[in-house]
């Protein structure tokens, strides 16, 4: 089987697909704003990417969360609750690190089946 990647760079790949399992990582565009807008921009990301490889949301299998802050794990989990189909949340990690850019609050690793 051939793996699959979606929009290849020198550096990464917007989503990797092989044997039906794809993993893809959605940081925020705009990290000049506050929690609640950088997970609303992730998770729009991700449909975006989901939808690309022939999967959605109701497909996750686990999701690997970065937050730098762990106040804003409420805004997190309420996010997330609104965002997944009810009985479709997958397995999860919310792990408090250093990002990079330091107005990044939050990046998300996704692994999902794919059709």
């Amino acid at each position: 089987m051939t793996i699959q990647r979606l929009n290849p760079t020198p550096r990464w790949s917007d989503a990797t697909v092989y044997r039906g399992i794809a993993h893809f990582v959605e940081v925020p565009n705009n990290t000049d704003c506050a929690m609640d807008e950088q997970i609303a921009q992730i998770l729009q990301q991700a449909d975006v990417t989901l939808a690309a490889i022939g999967s959605d949301k109701s497909r996750l299998l686990s999701a690997t969360i970065y937050i730098t802050q762990k106040e804003n794990v409420a805004a997190l989990n309420s996010a997330w609750a609104d965002w997944l189909p009810e009985h479709c949340a997958p397995s999860r990690a919310c792990v408090k690190v250093e990002l990079l850019d330091p107005n990044m609050l939050v990046e998300i690793a996704f692994v999902a089946a794919v059709d």
